[in-house]
């Protein structure tokens, strides 16, 4: 994948370890693990903590990390996946928080059924992972499987959206009382 010679970065620790943000004037372009697969080489990006997409993403990024925000309003820039991985990275942000998918689906819902693995390569190529939620497919068996950042990033990925999905859940659903006669 070749990025805009133009691409800005800036990084933030978190408790799942150092993310690497990187943006465009169209939006956020890519959100990577350190040391994750497929990691851009970042060398000749220039640095700027306060361009407006990456100070906009650090701060859902967090939110979200905290179980206070269930979805992603930053402006992403995809074009540069090819037409079939960015059908493939439509369907994940299709995916609810709280919800996952299997490749065999994903390739069923871009009308690709026999394209299983060609949906797996692009799951992995995602370069936005958590908000673009690749961490949300699942194998046909529903087992944790292939995950860029690392299967335990991808548990506790999966682990906080359960229980922000529960929270969100159980507060906003109003609670029913009936009176008991005697």
């Amino acid at each position: 994948m070749i990025f805009d010679p133009t691409t800005v970065i800036t990084q933030m620790d978190t408790r799942l370890g150092l993310i690497t943000l990187a943006a465009t004037d169209q939006g956020l372009a890519g959100l990577w693990f350190d040391q994750q697969k497929h990691y851009p080489d970042i060398q000749h990006w220039r640095r700027d903590d306060q361009h407006p997409w990456l100070v906009q993403a650090c701060a859902e990024l967090a939110q979200y990390l905290q179980g206070q925000r269930t979805g992603f309003t930053v402006a992403l820039d995809l074009r540069r996946g090819s037409d079939f991985q960015q059908s493939v990275w439509k369907a994940l942000g299709a995916i609810a928080q709280g919800d996952t998918s299997s490749y065999g689906a994903i390739s069923r819902q871009i009308g690709r059924p026999s394209a299983v693995r060609a949906v797996g390569a692009a799951v992995g190529r995602n370069p936005i992972s958590i908000i673009v939620p690749c961490h949300r497919v699942l194998g046909a068996n529903g087992a944790l499987t292939g995950y860029a950042g690392g299967l335990g990033r991808k548990a506790a990925l999966l682990a906080l959206e359960s229980t922000a999905h529960a929270m969100t859940a159980y507060t906003s659903t109003p609670v029913q009382t009936r009176t008991m006669r005697t």
